[in-house]
């Protein structure tokens, strides 16, 4: 079990540098899962957030642990971000909409799958919302993982959600869109996305044109 997250550097997304090694957890955790990070306007620096077991809990439930840093070379201390008493939680993904955070998380049970909080700080208390909860529970089955969201040029957000409950190759990541990201009302899409293959896991980063040509004629 790595103790470490991996960093990849580029000027240009297209030239990469050798991998390289964070060792953020000492001897008291586990491993260190599916990392995301966002910057924080307040502290003028990253939080760079992930699940992992921890000795705190005898490396039970897994709960979101954060750091931070300013040039990625230097980091803070971890320290928990998120437990849930009665579950594990992973895949945390974090997002700053006029002035409030939004977190969404896959919970392993109590529910079992994807929840939205909203907090007032990046790294304070967070509450759930609801109505998000419901229409998550409309989907009829709990095998989604992996959140990852971005706001659409007509100013909807999307929400990706990784869908893994076909056998082999199965479908991946399937689209839910809202109006406003506060309301949780985000409804099932598929018809109005197309996907060239079966995407899983991920991130969505906005680029300019001039990077997407650069990185269209890389390769």
């Amino acid at each position: 079990m790595s103790k470490c997250l991996s960093l990849w550097e580029s000027t240009d997304l297209v030239n990469w540098s050798e991998q390289r090694m964070i060792e953020l957890g000492d001897e008291d955790f586990g491993c260190l899962w599916a990392p995301d990070v966002i910057y924080d306007p307040i502290n003028k620096d990253y939080v760079i957030h992930w699940s992992s077991p921890h000795a705190s809990n005898n490396y039970g439930h897994k709960a979101i642990y954060y750091s931070r840093t300013k040039d990625f070379e230097s980091y803070t201390k971890p320290q928990l971000l998120y437990r849930k008493e009665d579950s594990g939680v992973i895949d945390s993904a974090i997002y700053e909409e006029n002035g409030m955070f939004y977190r969404f998380i896959k919970s392993e049970a109590n529910p079992i799958g994807i929840v939205l909080q909203k907090g007032e700080s990046l790294t304070g208390e967070y509450t759930t919302n609801e109505v998000f909860n419901g229409e998550m529970a409309k989907l009829g089955n709990p095998a989604y993982e992996a959140p990852t969201a971005y706001k659409l040029s007509n100013g909807k957000w999307c929400l990706m959600l990784d869908f893994f409950g076909i056998e082999g190759e199965g479908q991946g990541y399937v689209p839910f869109v809202a109006d406003e990201i506060d309301s949780g009302l985000f409804i099932r899409s598929d018809e109005s996305f197309s996907f060239p293959y079966r995407f899983k896991h991920g991130t969505v980063l906005s680029i300019t044109m001039e990077e997407y040509n650069r990185i269209k004629n890389g390769y």
